[in-house]
């Protein structure tokens, strides 16, 4: 299924700022329109949303966010409780914005927690910003979870799927404004590809593969 390069989010403000630029170029000049086509031309870039090329192989997790790995660290999945890996990945304003989905499955659980709005690039935003997170479980009966979090600035979180709807790896599934974060928790005994510090691509960069055992392949 084709999707826009354009995030749907950003539609309404991209026209804003063309007319207002149109506009000002047409009655003023181009000098002094110059920096409402500036500022046109950053709105385009922050709500753009590129095609993906999705690794292919059911044992694979791809990042479902377009930033830099800052935290990975044995954790408990905030579903299940059992004892897992979560992978940070923080994105700033210059990031893509739209999240996707990390492994194909079936979305079994989605849950909403209201908190702060702490700088996500923190340890504690996992624990303490608001956030909203979907649990995928594969068709190996495999759970991941996926947790989009707010950021002191990026005060929406926008989740488009829900409980029962089966989803495939790089779908895109959600959106954060501004300065954000997404924690992915897999299973512990996983193979970690991230890498800290390291920048990835959403529904692209493989971040974790799934074990032999892990990716036997079952009905949901």
């Amino acid at each position: 299924m084709s999707t826009p390069i354009i995030a749907r989010e950003g539609w309404s403000r991209i026209s804003g700022f063309l007319i207002v630029a149109l506009a000002v170029q047409w009655f003023a000049g181009w000098w002094l329109a110059a920096p409402f086509w500036i500022l046109f031309v950053l709105v385009v870039q922050f709500f753009r949303d590129p095609p993906r090329n999705v690794p292919k192989g059911d044992h694979l997790i791809v990042s479902p966010a377009h930033g830099k790995i800052v935290s990975i660290q044995p954790d408990k999945d905030p579903f299940s409780g059992n004892a897992c890996v979560r992978i940070s990945v923080f994105m700033n304003i210059f990031s893509v914005h739209s999240n996707r989905i990390p492994i194909a499955g079936k979305v079994t659980d989605i849950k909403h927690t209201r908190g702060r709005f702490f700088n996500a690039s923190l340890a504690k935003a996992s624990l303490e910003n608001e956030r909203c997170g979907i649990q995928i479980t594969t068709p190996a009966g495999i759970q991941i979870s996926s947790v989009q979090i707010a950021g002191w600035v990026a005060r929406r979180i926008l989740t488009y799927v829900k409980p029962g709807e089966t989803v495939v790896a790089g779908q895109r599934y959600g959106f954060i404004r501004f300065g954000s974060r997404v924690d992915v928790y897999v299973p512990e005994d996983a193979k970690i590809v991230a890498k800290l510090g390291k920048w990835v691509l959403s529904g692209s960069d493989t971040i974790a593969r799934l074990t032999p055992r892990e990716a036997s392949v079952e009905s949901v």
